[in-house]
């Protein structure tokens, strides 16, 4: 059987996307456009539309298995860690086609001691492992300017970076496997949780009558100003959802994710088991698939 070191000999690798979201469409476009990479995609009814991205010279694979048997590197970019494991270990998955040597790049959120098992399971089918989970929007993907933290052997990073700049901006090597996740859930948290805390405090703005220009203007030349209020104020002031087109239910899994994590490291969480409950309240109130800002409507509907 033909390593990937040999195959990447000829040329560019060939990447399998396996995940194409929001999120991993851009990532799958800029590969392919951008970065002029051999692209294939695995079929999956939650894909976004890709018939741009068969325009562009991709192909398409019907199950992980057959997709990794034709790729030098495969990329997930899938929900969370249920989706990542069961991609990688059902028996169509991942590992049951990958071939000796090849790369696998988990650009998904995940619990980082789940990650530390696929990382294992990864090794010792014969394949690499980073993860390189990311920060921003659909659009900032779209655009290929990701924020990518990644967790991994320095070589391996190093030798992946190519392909990384080719659908983000930034991109920063946080330590060995694992450390992206952590620091992507950390990230989260903060960013997740300034979002609850920012709509709590609009919702109640509106409920005393407080002008949303007036409340936005004084935070933003003062302590609440920053990317949270910027990716908000447009919903505040006109309900316009499209700077931060993030789920209510996503942000509730990579809550749920960071509590996990905290509580495995034995460290304080009780502010987020706050924000952590925040979001429960909305996903039981029927909002999964709203957008982040759209839980001040139902603050304001609870004050």
């Amino acid at each position: 059987m033909e390593s990937t070191e040999t195959s990447m000999s000829a040329g560019k690798p060939k990447v399998g996307m396996i995940g194409v979201g929001l999120m991993g469409h851009g990532i799958a476009l800029n590969v392919v456009t951008r970065g002029g990479y051999p692209l294939v995609l695995l079929d999956h009814p939650g894909n976004q539309p890709v018939e741009d991205l068969l325009a562009a010279g991709a192909t398409t694979s019907a199950s992980a298995a057959d997709l990794a048997r034709q790729a030098d590197i495969v990329i997930l970019c899938v929900t969370g860690t249920p989706q990542v494991e069961d991609v990688l270990f059902k028996s169509d998955g991942v590992l049951a086609g990958m071939r000796p040597g090849t790369i696998i790049i988990d650009c998904s959120t995940a619990i980082p001691s789940s990650t530390i098992k696929v990382a294992e399971a990864v090794q010792k089918a014969g394949g690499l492992f980073i993860d390189a989970p990311m920060t921003r929007t659909p659009k900032e993907a779209a655009e290929g300017r990701l924020n990518l933290i990644v967790g991994g052997d320095k070589a391996l990073f190093e030798r992946c970076l190519p392909l990384l700049k080719s659908y983000a901006e930034n991109v920063v090597h946080a330590g060995p496997v694992g450390a992206g996740h952590r620091m992507k859930l950390l990230h989260n948290y903060v960013s997740l949780g300034f979002s609850a805390v920012l709509a709590e405090a609009a919702a109640c703005a509106e409920r005393a009558g407080v002008e949303p220009e007036v409340f936005t203007d004084i935070l933003a030349t003062g302590g609440g100003g920053g990317v949270v209020l910027g990716r908000l104020r447009p919903y505040i002031e006109s309900r316009d959802t499209s700077s931060f087109k993030f789920s209510i239910a996503n942000a509730n899994k990579d809550m749920g994710y960071y509590a996990a994590m905290a509580e495995e490291a034995g460290a304080a969480r009780e502010t987020a088991l706050g924000v952590l409950h925040t979001y429960q309240q909305a996903c039981a109130a029927g909002m999964e698939q709203a957008a982040v800002p759209e839980i001040i409507d139902l603050m304001v509907k609870q004050s």
